[in-house]
């Protein structure tokens, strides 16, 4: 390695962390959305989490990937809704990735099992109600997803679920 190698690896290491998630926002048709209850957080989430970098997996391949984990189906997902800069005090920030992972048919849902480690249930909610299931940021970044979903637009940029100002 030559010093010019050393000083851009130091470089690199300096830089600071963000982290990344991908996740699908699935629907029946009568357009309820498919919720999962993590057993390590008090609010339902979308099936998703964190893209594995080192890996060299993209969003969307992460998004994918945990969809299979997470409620075991292997759907091919459609375009990006959103991307959001989501800040917290007590972690570095997150780049949020939402895809449209497209309307299920019935045989899709009974083919359904959840990943026992990390989810205790799922399960099919009107908008009302995911409203009071899911944490704030989440809930904004759903919002503005369906809203390009009904709209033909995005996908969306947005920080901490909202438009930037």
């Amino acid at each position: 390695m030559t010093t010019t190698d050393d000083d851009y690896a130091t470089y690199i290491a300096g830089l600071p962390r963000v982290l990344a998630g991908a996740a699908a926002l699935f629907r029946d048709a009568e357009g309820r959305l498919l919720l999962v209850e993590p057993n390590y957080r008090d609010t339902w989430v979308l099936p998703g989490g964190t893209i594995e970098s080192d890996t060299g997996e993209s969003p969307r391949q992460a998004a994918r990937r945990e969809t299979v984990e997470e409620i075991g189906l292997d759907v091919e997902l459609g375009r990006l809704l959103a991307v959001d800069w989501v800040r917290s005090a007590t972690r570095p920030p997150l780049v949020c990735y939402l895809f449209d992972g497209g309307v299920l048919d019935a045989d899709q849902f009974a083919a359904i099992r959840l990943q026992e480690e990390e989810l205790l249930s799922w399960r099919l909610v009107h908008w009302d109600e995911a409203t009071t299931l899911l944490a704030d940021d989440l809930r904004l970044r759903v919002r503005g997803a369906l809203d390009a979903l009904e709209h033909g637009h995005g996908p969306l940029e947005l920080e901490d679920g909202l438009p930037p100002a």
